[in-house]
């Protein structure tokens, strides 16, 4: 366990499944509520085979995480994994642009945020987006300061609402079930894996689970075990909303549509169920900025412990039991990137960092199988063709294949990105 300078420690206080319920949550997220439409314009009908394709991709790479997390509990996660399979250096840039991802996807969702409570309260008073969103993270990161079993319950009531979201539209397309055909695919195959390729950003967020590792009771067994069941649980919600989402609407009015969720509910509900869905995608993109911001600055203060240079990352506040150096920094670079308004194009380069984190993982989880073949795995990943982990290698090919189809500016941006994280590890170091 991580012990700061002063002697305190974080609060092992998360169960099985207050853990699960930060996976299903970060996972849920805001992409089902806004991505379901685009992808059924792609996929047609047959929009659940591209949910099936996507998840096996995050089951292979989400398998990989589940293995070393039985492994090393620690909340620096990835940086473990790469530093213990390849080198420090590897380590620290994963873990570089991972923090990046963090705050940007933050920045990002929190304007999302923003436009949804500008929308909905526009007959009222007008309110900038972006300053909706910096409120927004300055609460959410007082929540993450005054303690993590606060987050937690906070996370779990988030996810409840925004899960009876998707909940109620799956019960009210159950007599619809059978009014279409669930193979109707009008771009053929390409279709299917174009829209898996953007269904693939709802299912981000299973790694985030391990960030939590020093917090949880019995890491070592439930990190795992949550990794798995976050994964499971929001496989079968997906596919059950994308088969009665197109039961009841047809897949080319949701291909145009901007809140696809709420014209579903609209259409069988009128006006009033489109009011109470945007408000749950209140809910929704609010907690994916709060575990963002918990799950990133957990990471931040991990990194306090591997560098004396950023050792001050790794002090807890003596009462609240939190890093609270980390919270507050983690919220200023998330501020920092709201205030760009339009965070499109920098959000972008989340993509990049995404991908290659995933195939560093998969990679090192192969290194460590012949590395250290004697060490004990509480969990290991099925399907082995003696100690080479299959699936590992699976998730690491389709990770690849995903890097290289983004666009050639989110692939420049990255690369930077990554030449400046290897600049800084040089001084570190030092």
């Amino acid at each position: 366990m991580a012990i700061s300078k002063d002697g305190s420690k974080l609060k092992k206080e998360l169960s099985l499944w207050q853990t699960t319920f930060a996976g299903v949550g970060i996972i849920l997220g805001a992409g089902i509520y806004v991505l379901i439409g685009s992808a059924a314009g792609m996929a047609g009908s047959a929009l659940w085979i591209s949910f099936l394709f996507a998840a096996l991709v995050a089951a292979f790479t989400g398998l990989s995480y589940a293995e070393f997390s039985s492994l090393y509990s620690k909340d620096e996660g990835e940086y473990i994994y790469a530093e213990k399979s390849f080198s420090k250096r590897i380590g620290f840039l994963v873990i570089w642009l991972i923090f990046f991802e963090g705050v940007v996807s933050s920045a990002a969702v929190a304007l999302g945020f923003g436009g949804y409570f500008s929308s909905l309260f526009a007959n009222f008073f007008s309110i900038p987006i972006f300053l909706v969103a910096l409120v927004l993270i300055a609460v959410l990161s007082f929540i993450n300061y005054y303690g993590i079993e606060q987050s937690s319950w906070l996370n779990v009531l988030f996810t409840a609402i925004e899960t009876l979201g998707l909940l109620f539209i799956i019960f009210i397309g159950i007599p619809r079930i059978g009014s279409v055909s669930l193979l109707e695919m009008p771009n053929g195959f390409a279709g299917i894996s174009s829209a898996a390729a953007l269904i693939f950003f709802a299912f981000i967020g299973f790694e985030a689970v391990i960030k939590l590792a020093e917090e949880t009771k019995s890491a070592k067994k439930i990190i795992p075990k949550a990794l798995v069941l976050s994964i499971i649980i929001t496989t079968i919600i997906y596919i059950l909303v994308a088969i009665t989402a197109v039961s009841i609407l047809d897949y080319k009015v949701l291909g145009e549509s901007k809140a696809p969720l709420a014209d579903v509910a609209a259409s069988v509900f009128g006006s009033k169920a489109f009011l109470i869905l945007s408000i749950i995608a209140l809910f929704s993109t609010g907690n994916t900025v709060l575990l963002l911001l918990v799950t990133t600055s957990r990471l931040t203060y991990g990194m306090g412990h591997e560098y004396k240079s950023l050792k001050f990352l790794s002090r807890i506040h003596e009462k609240r039991k939190t890093p609270w150096i980390a919270v507050l920094i983690v919220m200023l670079f998330t501020m920092a990137f709201a205030l760009f308004k339009d965070i499109n194009l920098v959000a972008s380069i989340t993509d990049f960092t995404i991908y290659g984190t995933f195939i560093t993982v998969n990679a090192a989880l192969i290194v460590s199988r012949y590395k250290y073949p004697n060490l004990k795995r509480p969990f290991k990943s099925p399907m082995n063709i003696g100690n080479f982990p299959v699936l590992a290698f699976l998730g690491g090919v389709t990770s690849f294949f995903m890097l290289f189809n983004l666009e050639p500016k989110v692939i420049i941006g990255g690369i930077i990105l990554t030449i400046i994280g290897y600049l800084l590890y040089s001084l570190l170091k030092k």
